[in-house]
């Protein structure tokens, strides 16, 4: 896969793929986290992707991982590239190992800050969406403000876990620490915005990111929920 330009538009097709196995399977599952890391950027159509850990975005520290729950983020050219994936080597080798999946296809609506060095889902122009919306928001956190940014995580992770018109928040990363990041599934628009703009530890959490310095790279995107299939802890989000 070549390297995406920095300043690309935005892709075609965002997903996200939780995968579930049951403790027997762990071993598996961290064997295909290292193997399909070159699998799957030979696929076709594929512009950018991340394989995840999960957990629960309470303290964003490794007591949070959570081993029996593995991820797959991806940006697509075009909704057909994707659903070759399906059938692709990686797809099948999860389905063997795994309990439950969860796969959510998005198209990007709003989209600032780099993953990598890059801008996976590009520049979309903001616009509404009257149904479900999706949030990721990914940091690499700067070491010498660790401590403080552990500090300030459970307040808002409390607040979001309560957040009327919330459907699934799951902590992401590609490490067990200084990478990390949060996926969230919303009824509306709406939703989000009231927790991100007016909820007080959020708020509060954004005022001292500008003053902290807490990231070395930051991004934060929204986008429309195009379809939710599958389903996450035993029910459909």
């Amino acid at each position: 896969m070549a390297e995406p330009d920095p300043a690309a538009p935005a892709p075609a097709l965002v997903t996200l793929d939780l995968w579930a196995v049951p403790a027997v399977r762990v071993p598996s599952a961290l064997l295909r986290m290292a193997l399909d890391r070159r699998l799957v950027r030979r696929a076709g159509g594929l512009r950018f992707a991340k394989l995840l850990g999960t957990g629960n975005g309470r303290t964003f520290t490794p007591r949070d991982a959570d081993p029996l729950r593995w991820g797959l983020l991806a940006t697509w050219e075009s909704a057909e590239a994707a659903a070759a994936f399906e059938r692709s080597g990686t797809v099948t080798a999860w389905s063997r190992i795994s309990a439950e999946r969860l796969r959510v296809a998005m198209r990007p609506i709003a989209s600032r800050g780099r993953w990598s060095r890059q801008e996976p889902f590009g520049r979309p122009t903001p616009r509404p969406h009257p149904g479900p919306v999706a949030a990721i928001t990914r940091a690499r956190v700067a070491p010498r403000k660790a401590a403080t940014f552990w500090r300030a995580v459970p307040p808002v992770s409390a607040e979001l876990q309560s957040s009327p018109g919330l459907r699934l928040a799951v902590g992401i990363g590609e490490a067990p620490l200084g990478l990390q990041g949060t996926f969230s599934l919303w009824e509306s628009a709406d939703a989000i915005r009231e927790f991100a703009h007016r909820r007080a530890p959020h708020v509060e959490a954004i005022r001292r990111t500008a003053v902290e310095g807490w990231y070395a790279e930051e991004l934060f995107a929204r986008f429309a929920v195009l379809h939710v299939t599958g389903t996450f802890a035993g029910q459909r989000p």
